[in-house]
This record gives structure tokens, sequence and C-alpha cells, in this order.
């Protein structure tokens, strides 16, 4: 079997994958707070594991993944609250369009995606463990996890108890026997959401939701446990604490996190106004698109997103799909996506842009295709194209796609046919071909001419 490498957080190393059970394999990734329609940053965890999925997929009998819901939360209540709603019609209506969202990226659906209000009791199964085995302890209607009963905490993180605590400004709360201490349950007031349990009533602590899911759902210990670098702390440091204190042994043998993204240079924030959602994006993109270009720097490295890289996005898979249109009578070899260059590359810790380097050289193999060569060139493109999750569009619905996506202004007009230029003179023909039928498609009319290229809408 090919070896997968896969850098595990924990170690900080690139580590052979060795699953607990090759019969089994079980990944967990944090999925959503549904309050709010997802914005670029949470759909790249999302894009970077449905990669690890379709590899895991591709090498072991069973994967089983599993992606929850959090649907209780004080933001949920809040924007309940705000809107005059109630928190069932929150939840529900932006479930269904994160799932929407994530569609239109090419992602596959999880195995199974767990929602925090229907495991309550196994929520309260672990904290009644936790405070049986003096790792957590009850005042005044919390139960709080104290962070010094752990030896290792602080190990996901690279943080040293000591100094965490030493470095604490105020004990935010009084009932705390440390300020590192985190909630495991904490009171419900008001109409506030709750449940009956022996502490009074009230609603679980967010870091505990997933820990006693994972369990609920996936067995004592899993495979891979996956999220937004944001998460590593406190989120997955206080669940590595939980379960493994709340079930002993080692809980998640490889820990992976994805880079940060920015947008144009500048970290996403409401202050700044520069959050972008998907659907949002998706008015003027393919959700091809914006898959490519959130494949298109390595997981583990920050992503800057902007214009740049959604045009650049688009104009190379115009070019993979104008090489699949002038060999629309090809009929292709079948060719599996392992025995591709792509599909080597994700084995090397989901190296994508060394993955669509060989879609590209893959694409250029069929532009320079003899007539008995091509089938097997147009297979080998497809399958490779197949294990990252693109070119499922026919090829003349997509440049349809792309001419609908969005009114072309002068000015996009005039960068599209300065990509064009720019695509010639490096003598990439099929990109700059590609960019002439996209504009056509959008009833652009091109004239070239010694003086340079002239054009007007049809």
């Amino acid at each position: 079997m090919p070896e997968l490498r896969l850098t595990n957080t924990l170690s900080g190393a690139k580590e052979l994958f060795e699953p607990r059970d090759p019969q089994r394999i079980t990944l967990y990734v944090c999925g959503p707070t549904v309050y709010n329609l997802a914005h670029i940053g949470n759909a790249r965890p999302v894009v970077v594991f449905d990669m690890l999925y379709r590899v895991l997929r591709s090498l072991y009998p069973e994967v089983i993944y599993a992606r929850n819901i959090t649907d209780i939360d004080d933001k949920i209540i809040a924007s309940a609250r705000e809107r005059g709603v109630a928190i069932d019609a929150i939840t529900e209506e932006f479930t269904d369009k994160y799932r929407e969202d994530m569609a239109q990226l090419n992602t596959l659906p999880p195995s199974l995606e767990p929602r925090a209000t229907e495991n309550i009791e196994a929520m309260q199964q672990l904290i009644s463990r936790l405070v049986a085995s003096e790792n957590a302890y009850a005042a005044e209607g919390h139960v709080l996890f104290d962070v010094t009963s752990m030896a290792s905490y602080g190990a996901l993180s690279g943080r040293n108890l000591e100094d965490m605590l030493a470095g604490a400004r105020v004990e935010v709360a009084d009932y705390k026997r440390n300020p590192g201490d985190f909630v495991l349950w904490k009171p419900s007031l008001g109409e506030d959401p709750g449940w009956e349990s022996p502490w009074g009533w009230g609603r679980p602590g967010w870091h505990l939701e997933c820990s006693a899911m994972i369990r609920a759902h996936l067995g004592d210990g899993i495979d891979i446990h996956g999220g937004g670098r944001d998460l590593i702390f406190p989120h997955h440091e206080n669940e590595r604490a939980q379960s493994c204190c709340g079930y002993g042994g080692d809980f998640v043998r490889y820990w992976m996190h994805n880079a940060y993204v920015d947008m144009d240079g500048e970290k996403m924030s409401k202050s700044l106004g520069n959050v972008r959602t998907v659907r949002e994006l998706l008015q003027n993109y393919h959700g091809e698109v914006l898959r490519f270009a959130l494949l298109s720097t390595h997981y583990r490295s920050p992503l800057n997103f902007s214009g740049e890289l959604l045009e650049a996005a688009r104009t190379a898979l115009n070019g993979f799909y104008q090489a699949l249109r002038n060999t629309a009578s090809v009929e292709p070899e079948r060719v599996e996506p392992e025995a591709t260059e792509a599909f080597g590359a994700l084995l090397d810790d989901l190296n994508t842009p060394k993955a669509i380097a060989a879609l590209h050289a893959a694409s250029k193999a069929l532009n320079k295709a003899g007539k008995d060569e091509a089938p097997s060139c147009k297979g080998y493109l497809l399958a490779s194209a197949r294990i990252l999750g693109l070119l499922e569009v026919d090829p003349d619905a997509w440049f349809t796609a792309v001419a609908d996506a969005g009114e072309l202004t002068p000015a996009l007009i005039e960068q599209r046919l300065a990509d064009r230029l720019a695509a010639r003179e490096r003598k990439d023909f099929v990109a700059a071909d590609a960019i002439r039928d996209e504009l056509q498609a959008a009833g652009i009319e091109l004239e070239d001419g010694p003086g340079g290229t002239i054009w007007k809408r049809v």
C-alpha cells in the first residue's frame, strides 16, 4: 500500500500514517456553529479535509468521517434573540445554508453529522467521569475542568501551564480555582435553553461537546482530528484534556490543522469589513474556482485570498476545460486516480500545489497528444482532477456558467485581455484561447490587430 505522511500538530513532525484499525479509519473535523453564513476562512478546513477524506477513501476499505454541528451556543442564543425567532429556526436555516454552500465547493458530505443538542446525555456522562476522577469540580452551578490536574496540559499548543497561569491578568470568575480552568457545564438563566443535570438546569460548554460526540459516534480514540489553526488553543487543547482524563488513552493519534486565510493581505475581521462569505463569492465565481483557490497553497501555509488569486484560479480552470472541450469527441481511457502524479503529491502531507502542477502537466500533455495518445492523456487528466475534486462540470456548461457568474465590466474585460496577452507572450496558447472563449461566451467579441485587441459587446 502507498505510504501516506501527515504533519502531526502534537509532535510538530511529518509522520507516517499508521491507523488504529486499517479496516476502519476514523476522522473527525470540527464543524460550524450555525448562527451565520460561512465565510471563506470557514471553508478552508472543509476543503482541506475533504481532500484528506478522498485520499483515505482511496487507500482504505472504510473511512468514517464525522463533522459536527454546534447547535447550542451563546452566539446562537444571541442571534435568535436579536431576530426574535426560535433557536431552532436559526440553527436549521444556517445548517441548511452551510451544507448548500459547501456542496458548491465540490466537497463530499461527511459520513456522520452529530448535533450537540442530540448528545447531551453523552456530555453529562463525561462530566460525571471527570468529577469522579477529580479532574473537574462543581462550583456555583458550574462544572469546571481543573487544568492543573493534567500534567501534560498545554502539550498540543506548545504552552507551559505555569506560564499560562502566571500570565493570567485577572481571575475572571471567583468560583474558579485557577484562571485557566474552563467550563464543562454552566447554568441557563431565564428563557435560555437548558437541560436537567446533577449540577442544575444548564447547558454544556463548547469545548466539551466534541469530546463527547467523538466517543459516542467513533469510539474511545480516533485516527485523525482536524480543524483550523485557530482551534489549537484553547478548543483542541481542552478537548484533549477532557478526553484523555475522562476516557484514558491517547484520544487522537494525529492532530491536523490548516493555516489562516487572510483577505488581500490583511486578517479577516468584522472591524475591517473584509469578511467574505462563501455565498457572496459564489455570486461571482463558480464553486470550483473557490475550491481551486483554496487548494492553491499548502494547507499548513497562510493563504492570501484576493481577486487576483480567484482570477488566476478561473484562468487555470478555463485552460483545463478548454483542453477537454477541444477533445470532446475523444473517449477517455479509464485511469484510476491512484495511478497519477497528483495522487502521489497528496500522499506527501496533502501537497496540493504539487498536485495542481501535475494537473497542469496532464493538461499540457493532452493538448499536444496525437490521435493515438489522446484517449490515455484525457483519461489521465480526468483522473488527476477527480482526486482533487475538480473538472466535474461539462466543458460547454462550464464556459456558460463562467459567463453567467457575473457581469463583465469594462475594467474586468480589459484585465482579462491583459491576462490573455500575458498568456500569449509566454506561449501558453491554451490559456489564451480559454480567455477568448470565456469572453465570447459572455457576449464579448474580440478583434486582434497590429495595434492590439479591441472588443465590443455583441
